[in-house]
């Protein structure tokens, strides 16, 4: 049976969420270690559908992922390969041209692109990758390289993070995504990804794009080693931030896949764990627009049910996913937009179609243009 304290904090908590009041840390891991999953659920949903009404967002996008050749041995990590390994590759300039004619085939509007640190590989050929896609489909938005990709780049060339950027937005480059940001906290970023970007690097690689006018994602990997504790902190970074520049657009927080990674003795979060972490997500970043349930990690149904626990969009088609499927996801690599939109309003929820940056996609037939920026606040 709980107490009268928690029963008076937590009709505390719920007051304020409810006055759209900000949530403390110390209440934000109160919420994390002690409120029972329907309970963070029901809260959480007030803040979405405060924020997007029943509608829940998707786009049509296409991964690319250049080179798994990576200089980092990231315990969580399933993906990267040593240089001489049988699984080692990178994409050609024909290759990526390939991919983009899919991409437009399939009306994308969007292509993703991430990957290895390819130490034998110089600053040059990942602004090249960005040139390419941008040379042989302007009107495909280009969200590309992480912020520990631009640490990287930054070491490589001994130039500073705002002139990695601006390079690559004179490339063609149209915004960020939000991977490597893992756990912020340093007792728990040392054990993960030692050598990788810490969460400060990390944290100030998006304040400078967010000052050069680049939107960002945000991300958070959980189910590992972290506690309820980290969890929290590493949210309210994110929030602190967001409140400095505005730049976020949206939160997506990554399950961890165990499988065929250095912690594969860990087993993958349950379906409550991930709908509690999305819940918990809503209601700590209350100036974030947008938390997407990642369908690739979470798998179709638990995405469904995170529209109800905080989430408001799906990601996309994801079509080319490799990065968690091979550390075991067994999702399809891809789902078309009939089916998106399926689980969408098989969820009680709208579909509707937006673009890299939340606006509204418009098609007829083939063609798609862009319309109005989706709005927040009123549900619609």
């Amino acid at each position: 049976m709980k107490s009268a304290t928690y029963d008076s904090q937590l009709r505390e908590i719920s007051t304020k969420i409810e006055a759209c009041e900000r949530v403390t840390y110390d209440e934000g891991v109160f919420l994390a270690e002690q409120v029972d999953v329907q309970t963070l659920g029901r809260l959480a949903n007030l803040v979405r559908e405060r924020k997007n009404g029943d509608f829940a967002y998707y786009n049509t996008n296409m991964h690319l992922n250049p080179t798994n050749v990576c200089v980092y041995r990231c315990t969580f990590c399933a993906f990267r390969s040593d240089l001489h390994a049988d699984k080692a590759y990178e994409f050609t300039d024909d290759m990526i041209r390939e991919r983009v004619a899919e991409a437009q085939a399939a009306g994308a509007t969007e292509i993703h692109v991430v990957g290895g640190l390819h130490h034998q590989k110089d600053f040059d050929w990942y602004v090249n990758i960005i040139r390419v896609i941008h040379e042989a489909c302007p009107e495909i938005h280009i969200k590309a390289w992480t912020a520990v990709e631009i640490n990287w780049f930054c070491f490589k060339t001994k130039q500073s993070i705002p002139w990695v950027l601006e390079q690559l937005i004179n490339a063609g480059l149209g915004s960020m995504p939000g991977g490597g940001a893992e756990i912020f906290h340093e007792d728990v970023r040392g054990k993960i990804c030692e050598h990788k970007a810490d969460g400060e690097n990390w944290i100030d690689i998006h304040r400078q794009a967010h000052k050069l006018g680049l939107r960002t994602n945000a991300t958070m990997l959980y189910g590992h080693i972290e506690t309820e504790a980290h969890r929290v902190d590493h949210l309210c970074r994110l929030r602190a931030l967001q409140d400095e520049t505005g730049g976020f657009q949206t939160f997506i927080p990554l399950a961890f896949h165990p499988e065929n990674t250095g912690l594969d003795q860990i087993q993958k979060p349950s379906g409550l764990t991930d709908l509690k972490v999305m819940a918990l997500s809503r209601i700590m970043l209350d100036n974030f627009d947008h938390i997407k349930a990642y369908w690739i990690m979470l798998g179709q149904e638990t995405a469904q049910l995170a529209l109800s626990f905080g989430a408001d969009d799906l990601d996309g088609t994801v079509v080319h996913e490799i990065i968690y499927h091979d550390a075991g996801a067994q999702t399809p690599e891809g789902l078309t937009v009939a089916q998106l939109t399926d689980l969408i309003t098989e969820a009680g929820r709208i579909p509707v179609e937006r673009d890299t940056l939340y606006r509204k996609v418009i098609r007829d037939g083939a063609a798609w243009h862009i319309g109005e920026p989706i709005l927040t606040g009123a549900g619609v």
